[in-house]
């Protein structure tokens, strides 16, 4: 997950941490451009191109407000974003993302990423197409991604406070319903070795992981909090049941108090069901 609100960015993406930014290419009218993508699939015409220091040239939608993408989407950019409607919504896809930006590196160990635009109500969704072709990996890719946006959304944090008794990240005070707080409640508040809540050092992540390895359902989990959600979340998707009287399980069985995580799990294992193999 990328996260930035000015003048800052930090991110956390799925493997490391990167910047965005550099040149903007915009297509000519009549013309499409080489993206750089692998499967030789050309821009469509009018789309900007920007360079990613993880991704190397990224293709930039807008998001338009039924849930569509601007210019209108080819191959396997089309199939990915018709693969987030079918998991979270085309409601929630509009107003939850204004921007969808796909690049194509096999050289990238980052999958994908989100980050929290100046509104906060909106994150951009970036992609990496060549990790497409594993389709359930696409899909726990997405979910994963979806959970940092409804965790970290506007309802969950109050951005200017003077004193916070929950928790602060860069987003603010974590509010004492919100989910991160109940989950930091729940199974992160006891550690004494435990990272920073916003820790993006894979060495101390690491550490921390061969330390409580049964704790997390992946050694990713481990990084910080929000990761440890994310990760969580994505297993309370795409398992099938579990045993809430282990470490891992229990964290699963968190998201039943919820009943809209409980239907929206329900939501993204219809959608995705040819994908996870559920038909």
């Amino acid at each position: 997950m990328r996260r930035f609100l000015p003048p800052f960015l930090i991110t956390l993406a799925l493997v490391a941490m990167f910047a965005t930014a550099a040149f903007v290419v915009q297509a000519l009218d009549g013309e499409s451009i080489d993206a750089g993508r692998s499967d030789g699939a050309s821009t469509p015409v009018g789309a900007e191109v920007e360079f990613d220091e993880d991704f190397g040239e990224v293709v930039v939608y807008d998001v338009l407000d039924d849930g569509s993408l601007d210019p209108e989407p080819e191959g396997v950019t089309a199939e990915v974003w018709d693969l987030w409607i079918r998991l979270v919504g085309a409601d929630a896809a509009a107003s939850s993302i204004s921007q969808f930006r796909v690049g194509d590196s096999d050289t990238s160990d980052t999958l994908a990423y989100v980050y929290q635009d100046t509104n906060p109500q909106f994150f951009t969704l970036a992609v990496n197409l060549a990790t497409a072709d594993d389709e359930q990996l696409m899909v726990a890719t997405l979910v994963h991604e979806y959970a940092h946006v409804f965790s970290f959304g506007p309802t969950e944090f109050e951005r200017k406070v003077e004193a916070c008794d929950t928790f602060e990240t860069i987003e603010g005070c974590a509010l004492a319903d919100s989910y991160l707080y109940a989950f930091y409640e729940a199974f992160w508040a006891d550690y004494t070795d435990r990272p920073d809540l916003e820790n993006v050092d894979p060495d101390i992540a690491w550490e921390f992981y061969l330390a409580n390895e049964e704790d997390f359902v992946s050694d990713y989990a481990a990084t910080n909090l929000g990761e440890d959600f994310a990760e969580s979340f994505m297993t309370f998707v795409i398992e099938e049941e579990w045993s809430p009287d282990t470490p891992t399980g229990a964290k699963l069985e968190f998201f039943t108090q919820y009943p809209e995580l409980v239907e929206l799990r329900e939501q993204m294992r219809a959608g995705a069901a040819d994908e996870l193999g559920l038909t």
